[in-house]
C-alpha cells in the first residue's frame, strides 16, 4: 500500500468506444490506480487541463478529430502525461508521428491484454523513475545562460541537454543556422561532471584543409615548414573537457576516418611525433545539414554519424516557438542597452506583433542582430516601434498583411496554392535573401571594419570572407 505522502497514479481513458473504456477501467482499477473516462477529444483536453494524469490512452479515431491531433497539446502541459496510443486501424506512419510526437506507445487495439497491461506498467514504471530524478535534481538549478524562452519545444530540449549532461555519451545537436547549436553545447557542457575542463570549440566550416591535422592533433617542432615550436592540437586542449565541433558535416572526408578513430580510441598521433596521446574529451557535434543525405551521396561516413548520434538534440527554428519572441525582446534589449549605457526601453505591442509575424528564416541569431540595430536606430528614444525595425523586416511583414498569403495556406476550395515552390526552395530563398541583406547592412554599420564586422555578427574572419565573397559584396572601402 502507498504512503500517505505517496500520490496514487491518475489515469485518463480518452475513447468514444464503451467496451474499450470498460476494459480499459478494469484494468486500471485492478492495479489499484483511479481512471477517468472521456468520449471526445474536447471532453479528453479539458480533464488534463483541469487536473495532472499519470498515464492517457489515447484512441485515434475519435468523433471529433483525429486523438494525435492532440498529442502536442497533452505534451505541452508543465507536467505532460505519458500517452498510450490505442488504435483499431494501425498505421506505419501515425505510429511514427505518434512516437514524434512524445507518445509512450503505440499499440492496436486487437492485442493481449497482457501486451496492453505491459506498456501501462512499463509506462508507470518510467514515470516514477523520472520523477524521482527531478525530485532529487529539484535543488540544481539548470544552467541556460542566454537561452531565452518557455515554449513546448523549448523546454523539451532543455530537459534533454539535462538527460545528456547526466551522462558521458557523445551528444548530437541539429537544427538550421541561427538556432542557438553552440550555446546548447555550452549548456550540455556547463551542467555535466566535466564543468571545470575546458570547451573548445571547433569551427569546421573554417578549418583550412591543409592545415586541419595539424590544428586538431596538433605537431611537434619540425613537423612541417614554419613549425617552429611544438603545439597542442584543439583534441588535446579538450582533455577533461568538452569538444565541440561546430557544423560537422564540414568536416572533409580526407579527415573523417582518422577521427572516427580518435572518437573510438580517444588516441592520436601529433604530426611529426613517433607516439601516441590521449585525451578524455566529452564530444558534442552540431550541424544544420542533413548528414543522412550526405552519407547517400558519399559525403559523409554512415560509421562516423553512427558515432555522433548517441544523443540527439533537434532544436526548433523561432518560427516554431514565436511565443519566446516577447522574452527574448525583453532580455536582449535590456542587455543591449546595458552596454551601450542606454535608459531602459519599452516597446510597443506593434512592435512585438511585427517580430511574430516575420518568419526569422536566420533564428534566433537574425533576431538578436535585428534588436542590436533597432536600438542603434533608436538610440536616444524611449519607446520601440515597428518603425525602428530594418525595412526588409517591415516589407515582408506588411506584404503578407496586404496579401494575406502565408506560405503553404490553402485557397477557399481546399486546396493548396500550386504556385508556390517546396518548402524547403522557399526556406532557402528567403533564408539566402535575408543573409544577403544582413550582409550588406553589416558592412556599412561595420564601415567595412572586418574585425568589427565580426564582433557584431559573431561569425570568424573566414566565414565572413566566405559569405562576402559568395553574395558578391565588397569588403574594401
Amino acid at each position: 500500500m502507498p504512503t500517505q505522502e505517496e500520490k496514487m497514479p491518475n489515469i485518463l481513458i480518452i475513447d468514444d468506444d464503451d467496451m474499450m473504456q470498460s476494459t480499459l477501467s478494469m484494468l486500471v482499477k485492478k492495479r489499484g490506480h483511479t481512471p477517468s473516462c472521456a468520449g471526445t477529444l474536447q471532453e479528453g483536453l479539458e480533464q488534463a487541463r483541469s487536473q495532472a494524469f499519470d498515464v492517457v490512452f489515447l484512441d485515434v479515431k475519435m468523433p471529433d478529430g483525429n486523438g494525435l491531433e492532440i498529442l502536442p497539446k497533452l505534451e505541452a502541459e508543465s507536467n505532460p502525461p505519458e500517452v498510450i496510443i490505442m488504435t483499431g486501424y494501425g498505421d506505419p506512419n501515425g505510429a511514427e508521428l505518434a512516437i514524434k510526437s512524445g507518445a509512450w506507445d503505440y499499440i492496436e487495439k486487437g492485442s493481449s491484454i497482457k501486451e496492453i497491461t505491459l506498456s501501462f506498467e512499463r509506462a508507470l514504471q518510467y514515470r516514477k523513475e523520472k520523477q524521482d530524478v527531478q525530485q532529487a535534481r529539484k535543488a540544481a538549478c539548470l544552467q541556460r545562460e542566454n537561452i531565452i524562452g518557455s515554449s513546448p519545444g523549448l523546454r523539451a530540449c532543455l530537459d534533454q541537454v539535462a538527460q545528456a549532461a547526466d551522462s558521458d555519451a557523445n551528444v548530437f545537436i541539429t537544427g538550421e543556422t541561427g538556432t542557438g547549436k553552440e550555446m546548447f553545447a555550452r549548456a550540455v557542457h556547463d551542467n555535466s561532471q566535466r564543468s571545470k575542463g575546458a570547451f573548445v570549440v571547433v569551427d569546421c566550416t573554417s578549418l583550412p584543409e591543409t592545415l586541419v591535422e595539424s590544428l586538431l592533433f596538433g605537431h611537434e617542432k619540425g613537423a612541417f615548414t614554419g613549425a617552429e615550436k611544438a603545439q597542442d592540437g584543439l583534441v588535446r586542449q579538450a582533455d577533461g573537457g568538452t569538444l565541440f565541433l561546430d557544423e560537422v558535416g564540414e568536416l572533409p572526408m580526407s579527415l573523417q576516418k582518422a577521427f572516427l578513430r580518435v572518437l573510438q580510441e580517444h588516441r592520436f598521433r601529433p604530426l611529426g611525433s613517433n607516439r601516441e596521446v590521449e585525451s578524455n574529451f566529452r564530444l558534442v557535434a552540431a550541424t544544420n545539414r542533413d548528414l543522412d543525405q550526405m552519407v547517400k551521396k558519399e559525403q559523409f561516413r554512415s560509421d562516423l554519424l553512427f558515432r555522433l548520434r548517441s544523443f540527439v538534440i533537434e532544436l526548433p527554428p523561432l518560427r516554431e516557438r514565436r511565443e519566446d519572441i516577447k522574452d527574448l525582446t525583453r532580455f536582449h534589449v535590456d542587455k543591449f542597452c546595458a552596454r551601450y549605457g542606454l535608459a531602459s526601453k519599452g516597446f510597443s505591442p506593434e512592435f512585438i506583433e511585427t517580430l511574430e509575424d516575420y518568419p526569422w528564416p536566420g533564428n534566433v541569431r537574425e533576431f538578436v542582430n535585428t534588436i542590436e540595430r533597432t536600438l542603434a536606430s533608436a538610440r536616444f528614444e524611449q519607446t520601440l516601434f515597428p518603425k525602428h525595425l530594418p525595412n526588409h523586416i517591415r516589407v515582408l511583414v506588411t506584404r503578407s498583411a496586404v496579401t494575406g498569403d502565408k506560405p503553404g495556406s490553402p485557397e477557399p476550395n481546399g486546396q493548396i496554392v500550386q504556385r508556390l515552390p517546396k518548402l524547403n526552395d522557399y526556406r532557402e530563398a528567403i533564408y539566402a535573401k535575408a543573409e544577403k541583406q544582413y550582409l550588406q547592412e553589416l558592412m556599412e554599420v561595420s564601415q567595412k571594419k572586418i574585425p568589427e564586422a565580426c564582433r557584431i555578427s559573431g561569425l570568424s574572419q573566414s566565414r565572413l570572407y566566405a559569405l562576402l565573397k559568395k553574395y558578391e559584396i565588397s569588403r574594401s572601402e
